[in-house]
């Protein structure tokens, strides 16, 4: 790069604006990083959690379901009076630029059951209830898996291009300037060294 520029005043400073912007650029990215990192690594801790107690709620449903298969039949017919779930919506928030879900869905009456007392027992109670939990926290750990993704994403992204700003475009603008710099200092030499004979001929001349 410094060979392809031409060693003037202007361009010198040309070259340290732009040597400063992309040192303040690097900033923001580095700043940028860090804050998403602390971001991301919060919902992986929180999202572990979720995943040990979905692991854990939908044990105790299987189980609950289980028994009531035993105790009742199969109660596959059961499960056709639960409906579907429409109730969900996607919202987003910003961090840093980066757009995270932020997903809602309406809370179910596990009180109010879709099926008829006559055909059940506690045990069809309790699976009901213990599935119904495991949809809500479903829908709480999509959230944060896909807004953990969308962070590694974006992090990779300011990664690379802090990487870019520090390892290729400071160094060039760094090179580049003190080249300049250089050129203009032997120039102003010359311009030095030249007056001086000048000026040494003229007063040789005089005498």
């Amino acid at each position: 790069m410094a060979d392809q520029v031409f060693p003037t005043k202007g361009n010198l400073l040309n070259i340290k604006k732009s040597l400063s912007l992309a040192n303040l650029g690097y900033e923001l990215m580095d700043r940028k990083r860090n804050i998403l990192i602390r971001e991301m690594m919060s919902l992986i801790d929180t999202a572990k959690k979720i995943r040990d107690e979905i692991e854990d709620t939908y044990k105790r449903a299987y189980d609950a379901l289980q028994r009531a298969n035993i105790s009742m039949g199969i109660s596959e017919n059961v499960a056709y009076s639960v409906p579907v779930e429409r109730s969900i919506e996607i919202t987003y928030r910003s961090v840093m630029g980066v757009e995270i879900p932020h997903i809602t869905m309406e809370a179910t009456e596990t009180e109010g059951v879709f099926y008829g007392l006559y055909v059940s027992n506690s045990q069809l109670d309790i699976a009901y209830i213990c599935f119904n939990r495991c949809k809500e926290m479903t829908v709480v750990l999509a959230e944060m898996e896909n807004s953990i993704y969308r962070l590694a994403v974006a992090i990779k992204k300011t990664q690379r291009r802090a990487n870019a700003l520090k390892n290729i475009i400071i160094p060039n603008f760094e090179s580049t300037a003190a080249f300049i710099s250089n050129a203009l200092e032997e120039k102003e030499r010359e311009e030095f060294s030249r007056l001086k004979v000048i000026r040494h001929t003229k007063e040789r001349n005089e005498a």
